[in-house]
């Protein structure tokens, strides 16, 4: 029979045993004027390798079980579906014209297409790979949110400056809600209670309540040394707990850190240039941005809120997905 451990050796074995090794994350970046798409390992913070794709490919998203990356082809109107590992295309979906960006639904079982051709919300099955419903929204929709309940779906129309919120379910249209010129991209609180939606040439982002969906707050950026038109909001990102959000500011080349609770931008982050959209890592360790005219992107520590490293991708990145 062997001795007992003293109490601090047996947590610390207990703590050893528990212990796993930390799993990698890939970024996915679409790559615009590459016709491409980027695969990073974001532990050793290397390209691990590029594939062509089809025409301008920009909005890039994961299934939920993180086995293909949805990649949003503008110029071929459809919707490449590539195997997560080896980034081989394996199919496609199928969806209007001119697809810009695809969310897909928290129990993962459908995809939502912003058309920007045809002025229409696609609602795809991802299994069948077939579109079940369509929508009509503004001219120009760019960007696509899903609610955490997977309720309703936003929709930001670029020329018609306003958000759509549309509860797909029940095919009907709830609101539709006058923002700041050109809508680029909307984002929901992770607690529902709040959409945001950025502004590009308005140069705002509008936090609407989703319970009266009213714009509830209008939050301004000013970044010493630049003009006002070079300030232009589209990537919002939330922490996982919701208290700060991250807002790429386009040809500002900084990405806006903001306190949710006081409404206030806490820092500006500079990143390369013409920051579009981000993406924070499932662990919560790193932000990382796509820098479209540096042909790069930047990888941000969270807890510091410093940029660790630049990674030099294809031409034009636009778009970013990460998976583990």
């Amino acid at each position: 029979m062997q001795p007992a451990l003293p109490v601090s050796a047996v947590a610390l074995a207990a703590v050893l045993a528990l212990a796993q090794p930390a799993r990698s994350e890939t970024a996915f970046i679409s790559n615009e004027k590459g016709n491409s798409v980027t695969a990073v390992d974001l532990e050793k913070m290397v390209v691990l390798r590029t594939v062509k794709v089809g025409q301008r490919p920009r909005g890039i998203t994961m299934s939920r079980d993180e086995k293909f990356v949805y990649v949003c082809l503008g110029e071929d109107d459809t919707i490449a579906i590539l195997d997560a590992k080896t980034l081989k295309t394996v199919g496609q979906l199928p969806s209007g014209e001119d697809p810009e960006l695809m969310r897909v639904s928290p129990d993962g079982k459908y995809g939502f297409v912003a058309n920007e051709d045809d002025a229409k919300l696609t609602v795809i099955d991802l299994e069948t790979r077939k579109v079940v419903s369509e929508f009509p929204v503004g001219v120009e929709p760019e960007g696509v949110a899903v609610s955490p309940d997977g309720k309703i779906v936003a929709v930001t129309s670029e020329t018609t400056n306003m958000a759509h919120l549309i509860d797909w379910q029940a095919k009907k249209k709830v609101a539709d809600i006058l923002v700041a010129a050109r809508p680029r991209y909307a984002e929901y609180s992770p607690d529902g209670k709040e959409l945001w939606v950025s502004s590009e040439v308005g140069g705002v982002v509008s936090i609407i309540d989703t319970a009266t969906n009213a714009i509830a707050k209008t939050l301004k950026f000013e970044v010493p040394g630049l003009t006002a038109d070079q300030i232009q909001p589209v990537g919002i990102r939330f922490t996982a707990d919701g208290k700060r959000a991250f807002v790429a500011l386009g040809p500002a080349n900084r990405v806006a850190v903001v306190d949710v609770a006081t409404r206030t931008v806490e820092k500006y982050l500079l990143v390369g240039q013409r920051v579009w959209q981000l993406e924070t890592t499932h662990d919560g360790k790193f932000l990382v941005t796509a820098n479209g005219a540096t042909n790069d992107i930047t990888v941000i520590e969270i807890a510091s809120l410093k940029p660790v490293k630049s990674i030099p991708v294809g031409a034009y990145p636009w778009g970013i997905a990460i998976a583990r």
